[in-house]
């Protein structure tokens, strides 16, 4: 039974947060964290690296020790390490560490002082008011538990993307290999590019009788039979994911995909459409009385109302029936668009590659020019770089340019917005660069008016060009500050600076509403990759699936511009 590589990377995530609540040399810690971004950044399943005899040392962030532990996960499923830890600390305090704001430190605490073993326990503490007591609690922390806890219950069962992937392509792969199947289609909210996904539906039709059904439920990664039929079947895999598999006619398949893609409210006002048309509409087809007229395909169920293929991104009740009538459907974005991605990071602070390293990796994923962002000095765990760090980097990234091919690279940094809306390193520095890009790495918890202000000042500032991550929300772990994103985007405009939407699995920020914001007050968003290693270019296919939930268009998003053109827009912003 194959191991992912989100399993491994998910135990030693478990490994880290284990030993930090048993107060473990931070080193360690950071080294399992490091390995488990590691992993979920690889371009391939580290399966087919050890199959292949691979030296896992050549990894970013992989040392002998946690080679070793991951030669045993793929051999074994396990690893002894993580049962050890488990016999130490309670199964309970394990499940603390599932809610978002709650880290190893506070959760030792919560399990510590007031013998909290289970996210139950902590409700009743929270609710009996002795959890503010704590040092580091208080009456805000507690209001903020209890506010998560009860989203949490709602989240708990959705995966994001990034870690969906790997296993439904390998699920797809495997149906595709039985006899007698034809099409295999994930449906659903994965098809729609969803950031995170509840289930899998996958449609299969056939020629003739096969042993779809036998092979689905027999998929090595299949846990637990919930239900099996002779066209429909409902599978556990091990990660917890629910797979439901639908075999479909032929003459179907068009109608089945529309309707169980969705979403329900686009499928309700398409069905309203029909109703209104004399037609009825549903997964089996497209009906006048008795009579099929259309199903086979999607574009023949759209053909019937009236409309054009709408894609499946774009298929959320928010307009796009209206647009398809008006002949105003985007041509949304696509991955071979980007000529070039404008965040990244290096050795020098806290990535896994040299800048000739990720130049040459942005150059097989085919990038024409390469922003190397390093974070500022404030931002400590990354040891970011000061103003003579940051000059020394100039003139490398100057040299590079002279000796390498194919590729230009573009000098930049990460910089922090500081409280008071200032920036990390002072404009005669940062005027030295191609462009700037301005983050939130603090103080999260400031109100929706100095939050916001502080911003607005920051994108004011003589060198700004791009405002990364700008919710600063990460996807299950931590909720978006309060801050008032239209005024952002109002000032983004009048500035002539842009927004990022940050492709990082956790973090797919601009979300889509404020991608299609940005799009109508005519301010360019740039998809970028925010990469810490020389794989992690594979993150910009996430963004791309954002952006186009967004109605962005490739004239939306500034580095699809050619690098002559991009020059001009960044200069614009470096006052």
């Amino acid at each position: 039974m194959p191991t992912h590589n989100e399993e491994i990377a998910h135990a030693f995530d478990e490994i880290a947060d284990l030993l930090e609540i048993e107060e473990a040399n931070p080193f360690r810690v950071r080294a399992y964290r490091n390995a488990a971004r590691s992993l979920r950044g690889l371009g391939q399943e580290i399966t087919e690296l050890v199959a292949n005899g691979e030296d896992l040392t050549r990894l970013p962030g992989i040392g002998k020790d946690l080679a070793a532990k991951i030669q045993e996960m793929t051999e074994t499923g396990k690893l002894r390490a993580l049962n050890e830890l488990h016999k130490k600390v309670p199964a309970g305090v394990e499940d603390l560490l599932q809610i978002p704001g709650l880290g190893p430190k506070r959760v030792k605490a919560l399990y510590h002082s007031l013998g909290i073993k289970s996210v139950k326990q902590l409700e009743q503490a929270v609710r009996a008011g002795r959890v503010r007591s704590l040092p580091g609690f208080g009456v805000r922390i507690e209001h903020n538990i209890l506010t998560v806890i009860e989203a949490h219950r709602e989240t708990e069962k959705r995966f994001l993307r990034a870690n969906v992937v790997p296993y439904a392509e390998a699920l797809v792969t495997y149906l595709k290999r039985t006899r007698g199947v034809k099409d295999v289609v994930m449906a659903g909210s994965y098809r729609r590019g969803r950031e995170t996904v509840g289930d899998l539906d996958i449609l299969v039709t056939t020629s003739g009788k096969t042993a779809t059904m036998e092979r689905f439920v027999g998929y090595d990664e299949v846990e637990e039979v919930l239900s099996k039929g002779t066209t429909r079947a409902t599978v556990i895999l091990r990660n917890g994911l629910q797979v439901d598999l639908r075999v479909v006619a032929q003459q179907s398949f068009g109608a089945a995909l529309h309707y169980f893609t969705g979403s329900k409210s686009h499928n309700i006002q398409v069905r309203r459409i029909g109703q209104q048309r004399g037609l009825k509409i549903n997964e089996y087809g497209v009906f006048r009385g008795k009579q099929r007229i259309a199903g086979k395909t999607e574009a023949s169920v759209f053909k019937s109302v009236g409309l054009p293929y709408i894609p499946p991104e774009l298929r959320q009740g928010r307009g796009e029936i209206e647009a398809a009538y008006e002949k105003r459907l985007p041509k949304l974005v696509q991955r071979a668009d980007l000529q070039g991605d404008l965040h990244c990071h290096t050795v020098a602070t806290d990535g896994h590659a040299g800048i000739r390293e990720m130049a040459l990796a942005a150059r097989q994923h085919g990038l024409k020019y390469l922003a190397i962002t390093d974070h500022s000095q404030h931002l400590t765990i990354a040891h970011g770089l000061d103003s003579n760090r940051l000059l020394k980097q100039i003139d490398e990234i100057d040299r590079l340019n002279d000796e390498l091919g194919g590729i230009i690279l573009l000098k930049g940094i990460e910089v922090d917005i500081l409280a008071d809306g200032s920036l990390d390193l002072p404009d005669k520095v940062l005027s030295r660069l191609d462009l700037v890009i301005g983050a939130v790495h603090n103080q999260f918890h400031l109100t929706r008016v100095k939050q916001t202000e502080r911003i607005l000042r920051a994108m004011d500032r003589p060198c700004f060009t791009l405002l990364a991550h700008p919710s600063g929300r990460l996807l299950q772990k931590r909720e978006a500050y309060d801050v008032d994103m239209a005024r952002i985007i109002e000032q983004a405009r009048a500035r002539g600076c842009f927004l990022e939407l940050n492709s990082q699995p956790q973090r797919l920020d601009l979300d889509e509403y404020y991608c299609r914001m940005a799009r109508d007050e005519g301010v360019m968003v740039s998809i970028n990759s925010d990469a810490p290693a020389e794989q992690n270019f594979e993150f910009l296919q996430y963004g791309i699936d954002q952006a186009r939930r967004g109605w962005l268009e490739k004239a939306d998003v500034l580095n699809t511009l050619p690098l002559r053109e991009l020059r001009a827009r960044l200069r614009s912003t470096m006052r």
